[in-house]
């Protein structure tokens, strides 16, 4: 791809190869969508780096969808918290079986998007529906694409150019790592929580030799200097932000494996800009973080990616033009999307006792926390875990023969009819 204008022309440009990313690509191929679907990574190869992620009933379901759950709930086992069923998955081993789904060559490693701009198609009016999409890349090479579709995290180049606000602090940050135990851990296949005044910290078992731990904060100052150095970041959790902590959490935080610890500030974009932004035009949107990042405190950013998946590629399946499955997946995910967002901030922000907040409002938050929160709201925030995305339905024979120009072949329909909670 060197070179002044060597990317040539694409169906399909996805940009970022994280769970949204590829797992979009994995459903646009499922469905017919295009015959070429090209995926813009701008690290060297596929991230290995990273926590595990919660996937909650929403997650299996559109991991069913898109084919490749066989692949991992053998792997993981199912435990259940006090409202809903989920596992812990390795972020790595979900990336893989989805990259496996895919052609050789379908990623694009090394390519970072530095600008996009549009140019009217040959012989068409300047309708956005007939637009192309041009996009530079940090080696000069340029690609020109019919879809572009931003997966490209919470700071998305995508987002940007569609004129998203840029994603805010909520005043805290997480630490997340991976422990190893080669011999095995020992530990029960349940989530444990440890709450304190701003600060929330727990473990999950992902499986018999590796634990997911994590520790939410209210900012401190400590973290600018040791967000980016491994070492320096469990020294400050050990010996200082959770040194109050339960000696069995202590020792799970001691396992971690350096390679996979990170500190980082929990972003979310305003739950108005969600519902209301504009997050598509023409034939060019996003999906994931880069539609709608949120705090961790549901467990729902990986789950929520899968979902705009699948979402997103039966949308433009069944759709006239890209452009009008594009309005019509934003239209679907919009709502759901910002009652996440909103419903993982305040879930964060009660358990932690409330950010910043002291005195007599710090004592009238626990109460609401563990008087009404955790007894009457967290359940209704549950049950938004067990909502199925559907099916990656094949387009009639005579609609997909009218749109094999664009689109391609479709493939086999999928049904999920049969995944229900008890086999979760």
């Amino acid at each position: 791809m060197a070179g002044d204008g060597g990317g040539g022309a694409q169906e399909v440009v996805i940009v970022g190869g994280g769970i949204a990313g590829l797992a979009t690509a994995v459903a646009l191929r499922r469905v017919g969508v295009a015959r070429g679907v090209v995926v813009l990574e701008r690290h060297p190869e596929l991230r290995a780096t990273g926590a595990a992620l919660s996937v909650f009933p929403n997650g299996w379901f559109a991991l069913r969808a898109l084919g490749v759950d066989h692949k991992l709930a053998s792997r993981y086992d199912t435990y259940d918290t006090y409202v809903v069923g989920v596992r812990a998955v390795d972020r790595k081993s979900l990336l893989e079986a989805l990259a496996e789904e895919l052609p050789p060559g379908t990623i694009r490693f090394s390519s970072k998007l530095v600008s996009i701009h549009t140019e009217a198609a040959a012989a068409s009016t300047s309708s956005s529906q007939t637009t192309t999409v041009v996009l530079r890349l940090s080696d000069g090479s340029v690609i020109r694409t019919k879809v572009l579709i931003g997966c490209d995290g919470v700071h998305s180049v995508v987002a940007r150019w569609l004129g998203l606000s840029e994603p805010a602090s909520c005043g805290r940050s997480a630490v997340r790592g991976l422990s190893v135990y080669p011999t095995g851990h020992g530990l029960k296949a349940e989530l444990r929580q440890f709450l304190s005044e701003g600060l929330r910290a727990g473990w999950m078992p992902v499986t018999r030799t590796l634990v997911y731990w994590f520790l939410a904060n209210n900012t401190v100052p400590a973290e600018a200097e040791a967000a980016g150095d491994p070492a320096k970041t469990l020294r400050e959790v050990t010996e200082n932000l959770a040194r109050h902590m339960p000696s069995e959490y202590l020792d799970v935080v001691r396992h971690a494996d350096l390679g996979n610890l990170s500190w980082s500030p929990l972003l979310y974009r305003n739950p108005l800009d969600v519902l209301t932004g504009n997050a598509a035009w023409g034939s060019v949107t996003v999906a994931g973080d880069a539609y709608h990042p949120m705090t961790p405190d549901m467990g729902q950013g990986g789950c929520t990616a899968l979902e705009d998946a699948v979402v997103l590629a039966r949308a433009l399946s069944t759709a006239a033009t890209p452009a009008e499955g594009v309005a019509a997946y934003v239209a679907e995910r919009r709502r759901r999307a910002a009652w996440i967002v909103a419903g993982a901030y305040l879930s964060g922000w009660v358990q932690q006792g409330g950010t910043n907040v002291h005195g007599v409002r710090g004592y009238m938050v626990k109460l609401l926390r563990d008087r009404v929160f955790y007894r009457f709201v967290y359940p209704r925030l549950a049950d938004t875990m067990w909502y199925n995305c559907g099916d990656l339905k094949v387009q009639r024979k005579k609609e997909a023969q009218n749109r094999n120009v664009m689109y391609g072949e479709p493939t086999k329909k999928l049904d999920c009819s049969t995944f229900h909670r008890s086999s979760l």
